[in-house]
């Protein structure tokens, strides 16, 4: 699994190529202009440790850091996203995971239908990779959540909850399987 950071668009200019997690790679790069996503699912961010906005890449190639919804020239961490093969995650309208509750084994297209986008203040990961978007098709804002209790918005890096206006709950099991077909899981259920 690997990605290639350019600091120019359209590829130009110094490189540097991750196979693995990094949580700082300012030393590397002055700026990020131009990735190619050789393999895998990544997960990049704007901050050194995994701090700041996060953005959902998938394997292809990114010439200009529009492409993917950047707001800047600045990726100073990435994390790669392994394949999973069991789901589970809580959504909660308290913080502390607290309050009325849903629970989704799957994709949840519209987790709106359960919860105005306001009142989701916590989550517990129980399985899996989860990345909730602020609107279809990997707009907007992303996180990207592994498994653990999150017991408020910042948490999983939102200011407040207002900004976190989630349309799409995304498994990443079926990010994999819709984009690397021939993957499959560790073991089938």
């Amino acid at each position: 699994m690997g990605i290639i950071f350019y600091e120019d668009r359209d590829f130009q200019g110094r490189s540097y190529a991750v196979t693995a997690d990094q949580p700082d790679m300012h030393a590397h790069l002055n700026r990020c202009n131009s990735i190619q996503v050789e393999s895998g699912c990544w997960m990049i961010y704007e901050r050194p440790h995994y701090i700041g906005h996060q953005y959902f890449l998938k394997r292809g190639e990114y010439s200009n850091y529009q492409q993917w919804m950047g707001f800047n020239d600045s990726v100073k961490s990435c994390c790669i996203i392994t394949p999973v093969s069991s789901l589970r995650i809580r959504v909660y309208e308290r913080n502390d995971v607290g309050g009325r509750m849903t629970e989704s084994f799957c994709d949840y297209p519209s987790l709106c239908d359960e919860f105005h986008p306001r009142d989701i203040q916590s989550c517990h990961v129980f399985e899996g990779n989860w990345i909730f978007c602020g609107q279809p098709n990997y707009r907007a804002r992303q996180s990207l959540l592994r498994p653990r209790a999150y017991r408020g918005v910042t948490d999983w890096g939102a200011g407040t909850a207002w900004l976190v206006t989630l349309a799409f709950l995304i498994d990443l099991y079926h990010v994999y399987q819709l984009h690397f077909p021939s993957w499959q899981p560790a073991f089938v259920m």
